[in-house]
């Protein structure tokens, strides 16, 4: 294995295809017991997670809603949903994927700001032929997870060209749940043609393997409106605490606005944080250029949510027609602008 490969193969714990004196805590310690009056804030160790690891390292969210706050960082979007449906965590980012799916199937949960949108990148490997979409028939391309949210924006993208992947007797293979870091080595070893790759690693294939950008991250379906990351809580904390829900709020405002306006030192952050977790750390040009293919902002866009959810079904990823009435609820964070 390459170096550059050791280091990738050792951040897995970044994918999905997304950061004073508070406690920081783990999955694998999420079953001790903690104060009923303690807070857990749920994040990723991921680029666009940029608002929760600057709310955390900046102090953000503990000015605004005391000591008594725990962090936890999770791996995958599935694991996060369950700490929420537990009451493990009572708020945090995650993406919109995992959060529909959890609302359509009747779980708890209310999407209540945004934390980035874009930060996602088609991209082949060099040496094939593919350049764009269209090109993808007869090859293959990757996704972390069936259905998850850059298996849907492109599976839209080739049906727009006429195209289907196999898993509906069409001519693109679909090669699910590949975590970003094994994209790296597959492409090296020519495993794969392409990918709908989450940020940084699409721009990591390109800087550091030569991939090919065969759409950018604004062209993509719903690219530029689709949250790649939101704020959430369940309905339920949203209902009993809600002043605590308004406290991180404007911590999540602050850790937007410091994000937008400092972004050497908010990629720092992320960075250090990922080498805390990993004793490695991400190329600075590739956090520099994989930032410039999202937008970290509040701004959200319930109609690309919908859209999305809407995309899923027509791609036979759902049963049952979604209606995600009442799943965004930004009227705290409404009044606060």
């Amino acid at each position: 294995m390459t170096n550059k490969l050791a280091w990738i193969a050792g951040s897995g714990l970044l994918v999905l295809a997304a950061c004073g004196n508070q406690e920081e805590t783990s999955t694998e310690a999420s079953d001790q017991a903690v104060d009923s009056e303690e807070i857990n804030i749920g994040y990723f160790p991921n680029l666009d997670h940029a608002a929760g690891i600057i709310g955390k390292e900046k102090g953000y969210f503990a000015d605004e809603m005391g000591d008594d706050i725990a962090f936890q960082h999770f791996p995958n979007g599935n694991e996060f949903i369950d700490a929420l449906d537990t009451g493990i965590i009572d708020l945090g980012y995650v993406g919109p994927g995992p959060a529909i799916n959890y609302y359509l199937s009747g779980g708890d949960v209310v999407v209540i700001g945004a934390a980035a949108n874009g930060a996602t990148l088609i991209v082949s490997r060099e040496g094939t032929d593919i350049h764009e979409v269209e090109d993808f028939a007869g090859h293959s391309f990757s996704t972390p997870g069936n259905g998850c949210t850059h298996n849907v924006q492109l599976e839209m993208m080739l049906l727009d060209k006429g195209l289907k992947t196999n898993r509906r007797g069409g001519e693109v293979e679909h090669q699910s749940r590949v975590n970003p870091a094994s994209m790296v080595a597959m492409f090296e070893q020519g495993q794969l043609d392409g990918a709908a790759a989450p940020e940084p690693w699409g721009t990591l294939l390109v800087e550091e393997h030569n991939a090919n950008v065969v759409t950018e991250w604004d062209e993509v379906f719903l690219g530029e409106e689709l949250a790649s990351v939101v704020l959430v809580t369940s309905s339920s904390f949203l209902e009993e605490h809600p002043d605590k829900v308004e406290e991180a709020l404007k911590a999540h405002q602050k850790s937007v606005a410091f994000a937008q306006e400092n972004e050497e030192e908010t990629l720092s952050a992320v960075n250090d944080l990922i080498y805390s977790l990993t004793q490695t750390r991400l190329p600075e040009e590739v956090l520099t250029k994989a930032w410039q293919r999202m937008e970290v902002t509040t701004q959200t866009h319930a109609d690309a949510l919908q859209a999305w959810a809407d995309a899923s079904y027509e791609l036979a990823f759902m049963d049952i027609e979604p209606d995600l009435d009442g799943f965004v609820d930004t009227s705290i964070l409404d009044q606060l602008n």
